[in-house]
């Protein structure tokens, strides 16, 4: 019995070996495979030589001759004469190295010249660093400080020293004529110097005529000004690095805070009010800002506080207080701040109820 195929078969099957030898050589990830070195070596003794000849000279399929001359040919050791295309001779491999690997290697000596120029200049930083974590592990992340005047000389030291922003929380009513002038001179100064002032005060602060002339005048300087109804608590942050907060026990005495997860705690509470406050206006003709207050008044009744709480809280004068608190109680109609509360309570619950997805 014959073979199943016959010679057709017995040809492909040459074919796919030859394939695989191929790919075998290749594989390696050199370019010159082991026909290209043999069309090399043969082209070499030969001087020159056709190109139709290599088949018959070397033993090898054309497409695998093509294959070693296109890669000879790429990597500038294989060339056609001008006058003669159909014939290859070979160039030195120095002038093919001098060719290809020359200006690779400038490239590469170019790009090491430049990291080390990098290199270099990132060194120069590294002592700043280093001594820069040196003096802020070095720190006190809380520090207590109890004598009026350093703490004053702490605060003029950090606004001298503050490049990018300070942020300042005042809760209650407006301030002295003579701090709100110190405070002018040096807030001034910084926003002279580029740096961005934010300055959060109740809504209160608008009745106090100096603090209106402070803001006014802050604000023709480039300063930003709201206010709001309540406080979280009086602050001054600066570069978001370094927080004053007063001493809960002392009033001529004030906490340094240092550590930074804190400090970005506090500066992110300033930002949320901020978020929440109104403009700042010289006059406090507008009706929002009042009505505010009033609002914050009716739920700190229907909280149950005592109008001294009620005035603390929101930064009034008791008298202030009292005077709003008989306003709302005439508008509600109660009878005593009791009902009053109750009433809000219940004005309250009935708006909250009208809103949209109210039960």
């Amino acid at each position: 019995m014959s073979g199943i195929g016959g010679d057709g078969q017995l040809t492909g099957l040459r074919e796919a070996a030859e394939a695989e030898t191929e790919t075998e050589e290749t594989a390696s990830g050199t370019r010159l495979s082991a026909d290209a070195v043999r069309v090399f070596r043969w082209v070499s003794d030969q001087g020159s030589c056709d190109a139709g000849t290599l088949e018959a000279a070397l033993g090898l399929p054309e497409r695998r001759v093509e294959s070693a001359v296109a890669a000879l040919t790429e990597l500038l050791l294989l060339r056609r004469l001008p006058e003669e295309p159909c014939r290859l001779v070979t160039v030195a491999p120095d002038a093919a190295i001098a060719a290809l690997v020359a200006p690779r290697e400038a490239g590469l000596r170019r790009q090491l010249a430049e990291i080390d120029r990098l290199r270099g200049e990132l060194a120069l930083l590294a002592p700043f660093y280093t001594e820069g974590r040196r003096r802020w592990q070095g720190r006190t992340p809380l520090t207590e400080v109890t004598d009026l005047k350093t703490v004053v000389g702490m605060i003029t030291e950090a606004t001298m020293r503050c490049r990018h922003e300070v942020r300042t929380c005042h809760p209650g009513g407006g301030r002295s004529p003579a701090l709100l002038e110190q405070a002018f001179v040096q807030d001034r100064d910084m926003l002279r110097r580029g740096v961005r002032m934010r300055t959060l005060y109740q809504h209160t602060a608008r009745y106090h005529p100096p603090t209106q002339e402070y803001a006014r005048r802050m604000i023709d300087e480039g300063a930003e000004v709201r206010t709001l109804s309540e406080l979280f608590g009086r602050m001054v942050a600066f570069d978001a690095e370094t927080v004053f907060i007063p001493h809960q026990d002392d009033l001529d005495a004030a906490i340094v805070i240092h550590e930074p997860s804190t400090v970005a705690y506090l500066c992110a509470t300033f930002d949320h009010a901020w978020s929440l406050a109104e403009p700042y206006q010289p006059a406090w003709t507008e009706s929002s800002a009042r009505d505010e207050v009033k609002q914050a008044i009716l739920r700190l009744l229907a909280e149950g506080m005592k109008d001294e709480m009620v005035a603390r809280r929101l930064g009034m004068s008791l008298r202030t207080c009292r005077k709003h608190i008989a306003e709302i109680m005439e508008q509600l109609g109660a009878a005593s701040r009791f009902q009053a509360g109750y009433l809000a309570r219940v004005e309250s619950s009935g708006r909250a109820a009208a809103a949209p997805g109210g039960a």
